[in-house]
């Protein structure tokens, strides 16, 4: 039943837990997890932010892009995707041709991210108010809705809950005990 699942694609908010999922999925499935932000920050050899500063959000969007066409090409990985990744059209198209499964996580008690000042995303350190969240998720939701297969909320739910309700439906036999 496992290779039956060739590829796992989580979208969502800001702080609603993806990368957390995703490395989670990655293990019980036995598959690769990879991070779309981490990958544009590695590839870069810059932070996030910094990119943003310098190259302006158009050029962080370029970056994302190319990753994300690269990324979904592969087999048997579980991707976690940055919170704007759906903004565009070509996104969505790799996300929804070539994925299984998405994880528009609701606004709620992990909407607000934990990174290191340094490190936090453009939306979250330049307007940090949980009204700039809100507007957020409110513009990007559809999106994450129209390109996802399976919807879990992750707020309020432990990683272990999370990982259940994604594996039941398409893997029940992987489910962690």
């Amino acid at each position: 039943m496992l290779a039956a699942i060739p590829r796992i694609f989580l979208v969502g908010p800001m702080g609603a837990g993806k990368t957390t999922i995703g490395r989670r999925l990655a293990q019980v499935l036995r598959r690769d997890f990879l991070d779309s932000d981490h990958e544009i920050e590695q590839r870069a050899g810059a932070t996030i932010p910094l990119i943003f500063e310098v190259e302006g959000e158009a050029g962080f969007r370029a970056r994302e892009k190319a990753v994300i066409a690269e990324l979904t090409e592969r087999p048997n990985i579980v991707l976690a995707t940055g919170g704007g990744a759906v903004l565009d059209s070509d996104n969505r198209r790799c996300l929804v041709g070539r994925r299984l499964r998405g994880l528009p996580a609701r606004l709620g008690g992990r909407a607000t991210p934990a990174y290191p000042p340094r490190r936090q995303p453009p939306a979250v350190a330049n307007r940090r108010s949980r009204a700039r969240l809100t507007q957020l998720f409110e513009q990007r939701d559809p999106l994450y809705r129209e390109i996802a297969d399976l919807i879990v909320a992750s707020d309020g739910q432990s990683p272990r809950t999370i990982v259940q309700r994604i594996l039941q439906p398409i893997a029940p036999d992987a489910m962690p005990r």
